[in-house]
């Protein structure tokens, strides 16, 4: 090894050098010691299968730049710094004047005086100008693919004065991902856990929580306020589960399937605004999956809207609580949850 090398551990998250996942080496067994002991590694609960060698850089400054969207104000902004690396979410809660914001747009590098104007008042003039090339390339990737962020931590200049990426992150709208399927390949399966990839796989929108309601919804709105309400009654939901509009029964077996999977669950709570979703084909989905297979925790079920009676008299009949207010099923599956921890 005539330089030296940096041994980075491949995981899906942040904090990796203060983690100890980010080595320096200066030979070949050193290097080959220094993963063995990576590998043995979990960084944030996230084991490492993966290092990266790379070659070493002599740094002379370590910069900050991402491009994220404001949701609040409708931009797109890029945020800066004249300090970068580990400690970035230091400089932000301790050194805030040193984090610039930056509104972009296409007119802004049309026209690049203004910009350039800001640059020059953090770095010098040829930092500065180099950062601004690099802005508006980051600028356009973050168009073209339907990112909501990309960063460069750190930007760093060398001893040649040249401008280099030692690590990025690019998230991109999984709205968007439909546009681009040239990205598949680039999917980490290890990025969602294998309740998600399942949800995935069935049409269903799942993230996992860490509490011991389970929520099965339809709407993404309607399902984030059912788990506030939850939150609110006392209790802490397990998951957000969104089975979507359709009118399909299947969705509920599968959705319960994967619920069932949490061994911390105590108790579940099915929330059905019917609009396109035909109460009684919600209900027919939930006999089905009680024959299939019984529910081993407490079922309160909410349904409203369209053919609610006749979904609410099906369930009844075979058994199953069942509300049209939700309030009054938000409490019972909380009281429900309480019992079963006792």
């Amino acid at each position: 090894m005539d330089k030296a090398a940096v041994i980075k551990a491949q995981v899906l998250t942040g904090g990796r050098g203060k983690a100890g996942g980010v080595k320096i080496v200066s030979s070949p067994d050193e290097a080959k010691t220094v993963s063995e002991n990576i590998f043995g590694m979990t960084i944030k609960g996230n084991p490492v299968h993966l290092v990266l060698v790379t070659p070493a850089i002599a740094i002379t400054n370590e910069y900050y730049i991402s491009i994220v969207i404001n949701s609040s104000e409708k931009t797109i902004e890029c945020i800066i710094s004249e300090e970068g690396g580990m400690e970035i979410e230091e400089v932000a809660s301790h050194n805030s004047e040193k984090i610039h914001t930056i509104h972009l747009s296409p007119e802004i590098f049309a026209e690049s005086k203004p910009i350039t104007i800001v640059l020059r008042k953090i770095f010098s003039e040829d930092v500065s100008d180099k950062i601004l090339g690099i802005m508006e390339k980051m600028f356009y990737l973050f168009i073209k693919n339907d990112c909501s962020l990309l960063e460069i931590n750190p930007l760093v200049s060398d001893n040649d004065g040249n401008l280099i990426a030692l690590d990025a992150k690019i998230v991109i709208d999984d709205n968007g991902l439909y546009k681009h399927p040239e990205l598949d390949k680039y999917k980490n399966p290890e990025e969602y856990s294998p309740d998600e990839r399942e949800a995935r796989k069935s049409s269903l929108s799942f993230v996992s929580l860490d509490g011991d309601i389970g929520c099965m919804v339809n709407g993404a709105g309607l399902a984030m306020a059912t788990m506030d309400l939850i939150k609110y009654a006392g209790g802490a939901p397990a998951n957000f589960l969104d089975i979507g509009g359709s009118s399909n029964p299947q969705k509920v077996v599968d959705g319960l399937r994967i619920l069932l999977r949490n061994k911390k669950i105590k108790a579940i709570l099915l929330n059905i605004f019917g609009g396109i979703t035909r109460c009684d084909d919600i209900a027919i989905g939930l006999i089905r999956a009680e024959e299939e297979s019984t529910i081993p925790v407490p079922l309160v079920v909410r349904l409203i809207g369209t053919n609610d009676i006749e979904g609410i008299g099906m369930l009844q009949e075979n058994g199953f609580n069942a509300f049209s207010d939700l309030m009054d099923a938000v409490k019972s599956v909380v009281d429900k949850s309480r019992s079963a921890i006792k």
